[in-house]
């Protein structure tokens, strides 16, 4: 995708990460910024990021866990996670996918 694009329909991009080799395709990126659509399959193995991250949850449910902390989440759901801290969904239901918009500057933003 281009940095000028007008839209994006989540039912299509998800049509397209079905092909795709890695669970998340990269759909926009402008400046600080930058939106995937993000569908573990099985098991999330992410390590941590070097950007500050949110994840609205397009579809699903399950637990996430950021550091110590953990919460179950579902569709609409938005998570915050800072640059560096270990997370991931650990239970997802089989429908899950996430927006993934990294923003802010490498190291994050100091709070």
């Amino acid at each position: 995708m281009t940095n000028d694009v007008l839209h994006i329909a989540e039912a299509q991009a998800a049509r397209a990460l079905q092909d795709l080799p890695l669970p998340f395709a990269v759909l926009f990126e402008r400046g600080e910024v930058s939106v995937e659509l993000y569908a573990p399959r099985g098991e999330d193995k992410q390590s941590p990021h070097t950007r500050d991250e949110l994840y609205i949850v397009a579809c699903g449910s399950g637990v996430f866990r950021r550091a110590n902390e953990t919460c179950e989440f579902r569709a609409g759901d938005l998570l915050f996670v800072p640059a560096h801290v270990e997370h991931r969904f650990e239970r997802f239901s089989d429908d899950f996918r996430t927006w993934v918009i990294f923003f802010g500057p490498q190291g994050g933003v100091q709070a």
